[in-house]
């Protein structure tokens, strides 16, 4: 098995905990170089995990010999650039959600990867954490039966805990996050959504903006019909009063199944009885997606999710917001 030496690009705060120590933590992956535009920070976050290199250009970690793989954790609307020059440089690429500011780039990404010899994973990360495969698995075994419907409901104030910070406010910005807080937070629920159930037959949504100074949408309704019949409703709003919710419902002809995507349990409802599941997320969240897809790059594996997959995500979004 070969070793990925990785070279992040944006190694901001997504990289801090999230994903930039499990690089190193994973067998036969290996960290060796970070680039931030920001020299200074670039330094020192090489310096605390000690990083052998470090650039405040993304060429420098393009063009470096020894760097076969790089992860792109720059806002969205630098995505598309980096994967591109990624793949012209002959690395492999580990590319940060949402996969691109919008589907007409997502499209030119997959039609860059049919003419490349390097590969490319979408870092929807919250497939490998345990509670999503245990909701998985109990899909598969038919635990509450034929599934009949699903229900999403992302409610949340401005301040939000579940929203990351940055001193730019960059997500509230369309040019550079692609649409706001859904754009942020949404593809994480979509994803898998498309992961669990399959192909989508047909979409629709609708966006509205409640905040004047807002230059995104605050609140965002969707409807999926999928292949299998299933039926998808989905509400966003970031504009609401204290009171939060977090909750996916999906309703099967024998029981429900009911869990929070920042949450830490599964509740299983069957011929009225509960079932409670408890997980805990690993302190790197992204290290069972990196591990994954370090075992894709070296040969070892599927690919734990395709540009294609991302793509389907980024026309599900791009059809609720406009």
């Amino acid at each position: 098995m070969k070793t990925v030496n990785w070279g992040i690009i944006g190694c901001g705060d997504v990289a801090e905990v999230k994903s930039g120590p499990a690089f190193k933590n994973v067998h036969h992956s290996s960290l060796l170089a970070v680039m931030r535009r920001n020299k200074e920070k670039a330094e020192d976050f090489a310096k605390r995990h000690q990083v052998p290199y470090h650039f405040d250009d993304a060429q420098a970690v393009l063009a470096h010999p020894e760097i076969n793989a790089v992860y792109i954790a720059t806002p969205p609307s630098t995505h598309l650039q980096y994967a591109l020059q990624g793949l012209e440089a002959n690395k492999d690429v580990y590319l940060e959600k949402p996969m691109t500011l919008n589907t007409a780039e997502a499209e030119q990404l997959c039609e860059a990867l049919k003419n490349s010899s390097s590969k490319l994973t979408v870092a929807h990360y919250r497939r490998r954490l345990p509670a999503f495969l245990k909701v998985k698995e109990l899909l598969d075994h038919a635990k509450i039966g034929e599934i009949i419907s699903v229900d999403i409901q992302i409610l949340q104030p401005k301040m939000s805990n579940i929203i990351a910070t940055t001193e730019e406010h960059w997500r509230l910005d369309p040019s550079i996050s692609g649409g706001g807080y859904f754009h942020d937070l949404a593809p994480h629920q979509l994803d898998l959504m498309l992961h669990w159930l399959g192909p989508v037959e047909r979409y629709a949504g609708y966006a509205t903006n409640e905040d004047p100074s807002s230059k995104v949408a605050t609140t965002v309704n969707g409807i999926m019909h999928f292949k299998n019949g299933v039926q998808f409703r989905g509400l966003w709003s970031f504009n609401t009063a204290e009171d939060k919710k977090d909750e996916c419902k999906i309703y099967g002809t024998t029981g429900n199944i009911t869990f929070s995507f920042y949450g830490d349990k599964v509740i299983l409802n069957k011929n009225g009885e509960t079932f409670i599941f408890d997980f805990e997320n690993p302190v790197h969240i992204q290290q069972p997606m990196i591990e994954a897809t370090v075992k894709y790059f070296s040969h070892l594996g599927p690919n734990p999710c395709s540009a294609s997959e991302g793509l389907a995500v980024m026309k599900v979004m791009d059809a609720f917001t406009k």
